[in-house]
Order: C-alpha cells, then structure tokens, then sequence
C-alpha cells in the first residue's frame, strides 16, 4: 500500500498540471478571442467612420456641384434677360416731360438694383470664384454685401500674414462663414457683426461675434442632435471634413461667438 502512495502523487501532481495547463489554455484563448473581437470591432467602427464621411463629402459636393451650376443658369438666363430689359428701357424714346418718364427712371434703378443684387448672388454661389480670388478676398466681399444691405454693420479684419488654403478646405470655411451669417440674419436681430480671420501660430482661426440676441448652447446642441438644426449641422459636418474644431459661446441677450479652428499645413 505505501509503495502505492508515489504512484497516487505522480497521478495527482500529473493531473494538477495537465489542468492547470488547461485552464491556462483555455484563458489564453478566451483573451486571444477577445482581443481579436475588440480589433474586429475597431476596425468596423473605422470603416464605419470612413464610409459616413465619404458618404457626406459626397453629398456637399454634390451641393457643391448644384450651386455652381444654379449660378450659372442665373448669370446666363436671368442675368441676359435683365439686361436685355435695362437695354430696351435705355433706348425708349420719351423725353423727361412725358408722363411716364419719372416712372421709366424709377424702373431703371430698380432694373439696375436687381442686376447688381443677382451678380453678387452668382458670385457667393460659383464654387470655382472662391478658389480664385481666395478665402479672404471672398469673405471680405461677403460682408461687404451685408454691410450695404443696411441689415447690419459687418467689421472684417485679417491678422497675420494670409496663407492659401486647398480649394476644398477654402470652399468649406466660406460656406460655414456664409450659413453663420445666414443664422445671424434669420436668428440673432444683431446690428453689428465683427469677422476675423487669423492667420497666427500654424494655426488658422475665423471668429464670427455678433451683439445679437444669444441663445442657449446646450439646447441648439440637443436640437442639432435630433436633426432639427439643420444649418448648425451642416457647419460641424464640413468642420469634421477637414479637420477643423468649432467652438460656440452664446448667451441669451448676451450676443454669440463662433470660433472655427483649423491646423495649418507646415
């Protein structure tokens, strides 16, 4: 019976091993298995996340593409037809004691308004003029419609030395500054609207303040979140496009500033 016992420890010792040999495979391979899911996982969030910014970079360019195209149709259509009208006024033969002469200059300022009015529409539309005069140049030219509208007083101003942007991280950044202005319109009842662009730091910033009337951040957030702020959406998808961070500070009757900021490329 003792000389049993050693063979009894070998079995016992023997089998301790083979299961702790077991356990150890088994965990190794319920971490393996993880570890593989958890990659798996990230993977498809990442293709995830590609597959919605394509799928949104095509929608704005498709945006891109029907703007650019609405501009050329009112240059060529509605612009032609106006001055075609301008022209036929131009050359009536009435002279200024004739009944209807006040009347036909009156109709001729207003011809000329409308011409003018829809030349600076085109010129906000066409994608390929904001490439051509650059981001600056066409935001300046944007408040300086705005400001002779009357509707309120636009400051712009530049600090630092201006740098070109590629074309499609200049078409974006004009397009929030045009949907920021468009929400100050509709929205803020300011009357003054101070823009800045700095170019300082490697890092390019475009501050929008206004006087207006303010709002509360975190219910326009809760609002853009189910789908209802289209406008703010649409600023923070062209902001993600190209790497660009948005910040909203707004108060209600305590006026709102917007604050887009974008690495510069070394």
């Amino acid at each position: 019976m003792q000389n049993q016992n050693p063979e009894i420890y070998f079995v016992i010792v023997i089998g301790i091993i083979l299961g702790l040999l077991l356990v150890g495979f088994i965990v190794t391979i319920l971490f393996l298995y993880q570890r593989r899911q958890h990659r798996q996982e990230q993977e498809m969030e990442k293709m995830k996340d590609l597959y919605e910014n394509e799928l949104l970079r095509s929608q704005l360019e498709i945006q891109e593409s029907t703007l650019k195209t609405i501009s050329q149709e009112l240059h060529d259509n509605i612009g032609q037809m106006l001055s075609v009208v301008k022209l036929s006024l131009s050359v009536l033969p009435l002279e200024k004691n004739h009944n209807a002469f006040d009347g036909l200059q009156n109709s001729q300022q207003v011809l000329n308004k409308a011409i003018y009015d829809l030349s600076n529409l085109t010129k906000s539309l066409y994608t390929d003029r904001i490439t051509e005069v650059g981001l600056a140049d066409s935001i300046r030219f944007e408040a300086a419609i705005m400001k002779k509208s009357g509707l309120m007083d636009v400051q712009f101003q530049i600090t630092g030395s201006e740098i070109e942007l590629n074309e499609q991280k200049s078409i974006f950044l004009f397009r929030m500054f045009q949907e920021c202005m468009n929400n100050i319109l509709k929205h803020a009842d300011a009357t003054l609207v101070l823009v800045n662009l700095n170019y300082l730091n490697d890092v390019f910033t475009l501050e929008i303040k206004d006087n207006g009337i303010g709002f509360n951040v975190a219910e326009k957030n809760q609002s853009t979140a189910s789908g209802s702020g289209v406008g703010l959406k649409s600023i923070f998808n062209r902001a993600q496009l190209i790497g660009a961070d948005i910040s909203i500070n707004s108060k209600p009757n305590q006026g709102t500033v917007v604050l887009i900021k974008l690495p510069l490329d070394k």
